[in-house]
Order: structure tokens, then sequence, then C-alpha cells
């Protein structure tokens, strides 16, 4: 009710309003664009690929909202994006990328440079790997310039949907990445409610089984909701000051560490390395060892390949939580910016000492939120390859955390936007 409360408040100023407009336009052509064919390509070969255990499909068909499966001209979605913002992130690790990160507003700027020229680069692989390769027996005509067309509309899909997404980001409301993807997500809940009335409708699914379902989803909504907006509040006093005939300081505050303090990015980041092996089988036949292998152990949907996958999954998520952690939040930059400021937690000494506790405490918070992002990723895909009559729904947890991450930044957003124009119009 709140949520929809602070979207109620929000359309009733005119400037948020216009940015909400602006945003949702975007979106509605994102969803036309993907339903827009490739041309060249043969429809009925296209769903015979797809009728059988698309297991790893999926994995790409997530962000794409169902281009992936219907090769539309965003069948690539926004991926090669988030595979360069990977990339680009490892990197900062190099002298090079690590003065970029410490040059503020112009670095970042170059950094975004490099993440675009990078997407550009990998989405042509991808289009050659799947035109070529996963689709070459639904590509009509296989001629040089038949398939030059088709590889040149992939790749400048995916560049439109990240020009679209940073649109967003200047003109609109949130991130425009993420709710990109928020929308592929979204446009699948239909398609899943209808597989589940035919399933009860069918006898494919009991009705027990289906409220269990109902409750297992609702119960994964609340404790996402808990997690992404649990905090730890470490307490915080600044001493008094005396400079010249003013006193400063004295007033008690607190530092709000999230228990996720990385929200999704790990778990997207996971997901993308775990595609990896299947982006190089659409350079290879789809009898040899290499795809059989990666079909048989890194595929959600085999028997054998569903622990595999869970294992390195969870291993991946563990290590990503961590990283950008540590990426985002400097122990000894917090405590020193406090020690210059007058500030110190009680019980404990200026300096280091405040450090190495917060260090701790992001560490214990990492354990807590990398084991939460885990379960919530993993424990769905189990589930759905234990119950085979919940095939085709497309419920996953990775879908539950960017949809729920996405919209709690999004009304975040949205009421830091009142924030500032209530202050403005206070000032004014």
């Amino acid at each position: 009710m709140g949520m929809l409360k602070t979207v109620a408040q929000a359309w009733k100023i005119a400037e948020i309003r216009s940015k909400m407009i602006f945003t949702l336009l975007m979106l509605v052509v994102f969803r036309i664009g993907s339903n827009i064919p490739v041309p060249n390509i043969n429809r009925e070969a296209l769903a015979q690929m797809f009728t059988g255990d698309a297991g790893l499909f999926d994995l790409f068909d997530l962000f794409s909202g169902g281009s992936f499966s219907n090769f539309t001209i965003f069948a690539l979605s926004i991926t090669p994006y988030i595979t360069a913002s990977i990339v680009i992130q490892l990197l900062t690790v190099f002298p090079f990328f690590e003065r970029l990160v410490k040059e503020g507003v112009e670095g970042k700027k170059k950094m975004a440079q490099y993440t675009r020229y990078l997407t550009v680069v990998l989405a042509l692989v991808q289009s050659i790997g799947l035109t070529v390769g996963l689709f070459r027996s639904a590509v009509i005509d296989r001629g040089a310039f038949s398939i030059a067309v088709v590889v040149l509309v992939l790749t400048a899909g995916t560049a439109f949907l990240m020009w679209l997404g940073e649109q967003i980001n200047e003109k609109g409301i949130g991130n425009g990445i993420s709710l990109l993807i928020f929308a592929g997500i979204v446009s699948r809940i239909p398609s899943g409610l209808r597989t589940l009335f035919v399933n009860v409708t069918e006898g494919q699914m009991s009705i027990v089984t289906l409220i269990l379902f109902a409750l297992f989803a609702l119960v994964g909504i609340v404790v996402v909701i808990l997690i992404q907006e649990g905090q730890r509040r470490i307490p915080v006093q600044y001493a008094k000051r005396v400079v010249g005939r003013k006193m400063y300081g004295g007033q008690s505050t607190h530092i709000p560490m999230k228990v996720n303090q990385s929200g999704v990015i790990p778990v997207i980041f996971a997901m993308s390395l775990l595609q990896f092996p299947l982006t190089i089988t659409y350079f290879l036949n789809s009898d040899s060892g290499f795809s059989q292998f990666v079909q048989k152990w890194l595929s959600p949907a085999g028997n054998p390949g569903i622990w595999v996958y869970g294992v390195l999954n969870i291993a991946l998520i563990i290590f990503f939580t961590y990283f950008y952690n540590a990426m985002t939040f400097n122990p000894n930059e917090v405590a020193e910016n406090m020690k210059a400021n007058g500030g110190f937690i009680p019980g404990l000494r200026p300096g280091k000492a405040t450090e190495e506790y917060l260090a701790k405490v992001m560490s214990r918070l990492s354990i807590v939120g990398a084991i939460f992002l885990a379960a919530v990723a993993t424990l769905p895909t189990i589930l759905g390859a234990l119950v085979p009559s919940l095939s085709g729904i497309h419920f996953g947890g990775t879908s539950l955390l960017i949809a729920i991450g996405v919209a709690l930044d999004t009304v975040r957003q949205l009421e830091q936007q009142m924030i500032m124009r209530n202050y403005q119009g206070f000032l004014k």
C-alpha cells in the first residue's frame, strides 16, 4: 500500500509525472521491438527448436522477456551490456582502470564509454554465434549478405536497448537497464498464469500443488522484501566543537548498512557467467562432445546438471557478493571521514579500531546477504526440477529478486525526487 501511495503522490507532481510517462513510453517501445521478428528466419523451424527441452535457453529468455525464443530484433536483450559491465568492473584491479575509478565523474564517463564499445563487440560475437551456429537451421537464405543482415539487426537491437536504458536514466525514473529487464520479466507473468490454469484444468497439476506453489511464492516475496529493506544501523556520535562564536556537532546519527548491500547484482553477474559455455556451443555442432557436456552438466533442466548448475550458481553468487561489497564500501574511507569530522562509534576509538569494526560488520552482513541470494536464486530452480508440473511457469528466484529489487529501487527514487522538490519549493 505504501508503494502505491508513493506512486499516486508522485503522479500528482507535473515534473515527476512527465518523467514517469517518458519511462512508460520507453518500456512500450521495448515491448513493441520485442515482437518485431528478425528477417530471413523460418518461424516453423524456430518453433520446433523450442518444443523440446530448452532449459539452457531460459537463461537468455529471462532477460529478453521471450524475445530470444521468438528470435526478434531484441533477442540478445541487454545481456551483452551486463557481461561488458562485469568485465570492466573486474578490470578495475589493473592500475589504468583503477585510476579511472578515482577520477570521479570524468573517469566514470570513460568507463561507461569502454563498456559501450565492449557491449557492441560482445553483441556482434553473440549474433554471429546465434546466426551461424545455434539457429543456422532456421535461417532461410544462408548467403553471406543475408546472414550479415541478421547479425547486424541483432547487434543493432542490443545497441538500441543500451541507448534506451541511458535515455531512461537521463530523462525518466529509475535505472534504465534494470527497468528493461524488469519489463521482460513482468511480461511473462500472463503466460505463466495461463500455464498454471491449463495444467490445473488438464489434470497435470492438483489443487493442493497449486495452493502450495502460491504459498511458496507469497512467502518468497515477503522474505525478499524483508531482506532487501533490512539494515544494520551503526550508531555514530559527533563531538561538540566550538569554532569562533558557534558550536558545531554534538548530534547523534547512524550509518545504515543494508543486509543485502549488493542487491541483485551478484545474481545477474552469476547468471551471465553461467551463460558463457552456452555461447561457446553456438559455434560448435550440437552433436559435439562439448555441446553435449554443457547440455548434460550445466543445464538447470537436466537431472545431473541441475546440481552442478546449482553449486556453481551458489559459488558465483557468494563470490560476487563479497566482490561487489568490497568495491562499493570502503571501511577505511568511512572511518577516516568520520575521524576528520569529529565522529566516532560509541565504545570504539576513531581510526583503525573503527575501520576494523566496520569491516567485521560488513563481512557478517555479506555472509547473510550471500546465503540469502544463493537460496532465493537456487531453490525455485530445484523446485521446478522436482515438480514437473511447474515447468514452463517461469517462476524463478532470480526473476523474483530482480522484479522486487527494481520495483523497490524505483519507488525509492520517486521518494527522493519528491523530497528534493519539497526542499526546492521551501528554498524558493
